[in-house]
């Protein structure tokens, strides 16, 4: 591909990028607005943003690269993902935007756990605030190093040039622009991702002669394609499905809930939410569908990662489209690592400020809060930086343990706050630990597979983490001295103005009615 045109179509993305920052910075006024967008996010916006800032560049790569490698099989874990994400947007959204706002105005994960539980100690608080600093700071590292090896690879440029180069623009617009910068960007990004997987695919299939001739070629590469189950255990599948369950806890995620304007905006959420994010999942299916014809039709054309498969669509783009269109194309691939390091920072710059700070006791105004998540922001950028200018550095393995880690250790924790009024702040605590701990020992070690028990197959660790998280709060909060009046009295003011469709108010610590206002300890 002509690197000039490259170059102008990544300068484009880049100026877009940037834009949408600078018009987020003269929309955010305080700490609210920047950690949490002031809660006027629009669910449309809310929905895009979910999604990608969900879906990285697995979504691009990795899904596509999988099943052209291994076939249909592999979309199990698509099937969990969708299911996962449908199920946290219908069940979860509205009454975590409802009950954020009458638990103290809580604008953080943490801040809920802590309100809603009325925990005065804010131990609960502070443990979910550094989980997640340290997990997420890793998270911001690995997209920094993605984002480098793009480069590296489409640009031929050095890795770290364009580690800082992709890393100096995400965090730009996320210094300035916040919480809306970060969302706004996200919803160009998941546009130019849907655009991408609907293109892409749709042309390389009439490329090879249209959808019968795509499918004949298939069936001559792989005749098991379109099996669900062949190659693929019992193990394996529900370890795939069992991804879904991580949604509950993805904190990166679940904001966005707590930023609708309203909960009943949740509904129009899940519809666009669940066509985007099932479209693009169909064009992923459709990637590594026309991608197996097209090189078993071209045997000249040459797979990039023939080990992996993953750069399926980066081949196809250049392969099919003028070099404009596939600098654009190509894009996509930024989109999605992008938007994924932009909604970290935010949500990592949160835990530091409002939790970590404010668990401690220390109020700032709103003004201080403004600037120190840009502050944080900053720190938290820097120390990925610092992880990431060695793109082998071996802590970045902790990033396929924090999909689980926060699935198993805040997800029940989530769902019990939301859906069961008998949650004690003891039982919360004890059940994140266990969960954080098994889902760890259970990756890291992989007593499963030693004790044999399922013979030499490996359960996704957030199976055991999920359930001892959830069996270990019930039991834990069923021990102890039940709730105080003040948080069961919130629980039912949740489900009855939910019920009845009206605005919430959020209350203190004590369980008084009042304006909105910042988190309470």
């Amino acid at each position: 591909m002509d690197l000039a045109a490259k170059v102008l179509a990544l300068a484009v993305y880049f100026a877009v990028m940037l834009g949408i920052g600078l018009y987020a910075f003269r929309k955010t006024t305080g700490g609210e607005d920047y950690m949490l967008g002031g809660r006027r996010l629009h669910p449309f916006v809310a929905a895009l943003s979910a999604g990608a800032s969900d879906m990285s560049g697995w979504l691009l790569m990795g899904l596509p690269g999988a099943l052209y490698m291994n076939g249909l099989v592999e979309a199990w874990i698509a099937v969990g993902l969708t299911l996962g994400a449908g199920l946290n947007w219908y069940f979860v959204a509205p009454r975590l935007r409802q009950y954020t706002q009458i638990a103290g105005n809580a604008i953080t994960v943490p801040s809920f756990f802590g309100n809603r539980l009325h925990d005065r100690s804010n131990v609960l608080r502070i443990a979910a605030g550094l989980i997640i600093l340290v997990f997420f700071t890793f998270y911001v590292s690995s997209g920094m190093v993605a984002g480098g090896v793009f480069f590296q690879s489409m640009f031929g440029g050095p890795y770290v040039t364009g580690m800082l180069l992709v890393g100096g623009v995400t965090i730009l617009y996320t210094l300035f622009g916040g919480f809306l910068g970060a969302s706004y960007t996200d919803v160009v990004q998941g546009l130019i991702m849907l655009v991408a997987l609907m293109l892409v695919p749709v042309t390389a299939m009439f490329a090879v002669g249209g959808p019968a001739e795509m499918f004949a070629s298939v069936r001559e590469v792989d005749a098991n394609f379109g099996s669900m189950t062949s190659g693929g255990t019992f193990i394996g599948i529900i370890s795939a499905l069992a991804w879904g369950l991580g949604y509950f806890g993805q904190p990166h995620i679940i904001v966005r809930f707590m930023a609708l304007r309203s909960a009943r905006d949740a509904r129009y959420g899940f519809g666009v939410g669940m066509v985007w994010m099932v479209l693009c999942v169909v064009g992923a299916v459709f990637t590594a569908l026309a991608g197996l014809a097209y090189f078993q039709q071209n045997q000249d054309a040459v797979l990039t990662d023939s080990v992996n498969g993953e750069s399926v669509f980066l081949d196809l783009s250049q392969l099919l489209f003028n070099p404009l269109i596939a600098g654009l194309l190509l894009a996509a691939v930024l989109a999605a690592i992008m938007s994924t390091i932009s909604s970290q920072l935010i949500v990592s710059s949160s835990a530091l400020i409002e939790d970590l700070v404010g668990g401690l006791g220390i109020t700032l105004t709103s003004q201080r809060s403004l600037w120190g998540g840009r502050i944080a922001v900053l720190v938290v950028s820097v120390t990925a930086i610092l992880l990431a200018l060695d793109p082998e550095s071996s802590v970045l393995g902790l990033v396929s343990f924090a999909w689980a880690g926060f699935g198993a250790a805040f997800g029940p924790i989530v769902l019990l706050a939301l859906f069961w009024r008998r949650l004690t702040a003891i039982g919360a605590g004890v059940g994140m630990v266990a969960g954080a701990v098994v889902s760890f020992v259970w990756g890291q070690f992989t007593p499963d597979v030693t004790w044999g028990l399922f013979g030499e197959q490996h359960l996704y660790e957030i199976i055991p983490g999920f359930l001892i998280c959830l069996v270990l709060a019930v039991v834990v909060s069923l021990l102890t001295p039940p709730p105080p009046a003040s948080t069961v009295a919130e629980f039912d003011a949740m489900e009855r103005t939910l019920a009845a469709g009206e605005e919430p108010q959020s209350t203190d610590s004590a369980g008084v009615a009042g304006a909105g206002k910042g988190t309470s300890a």
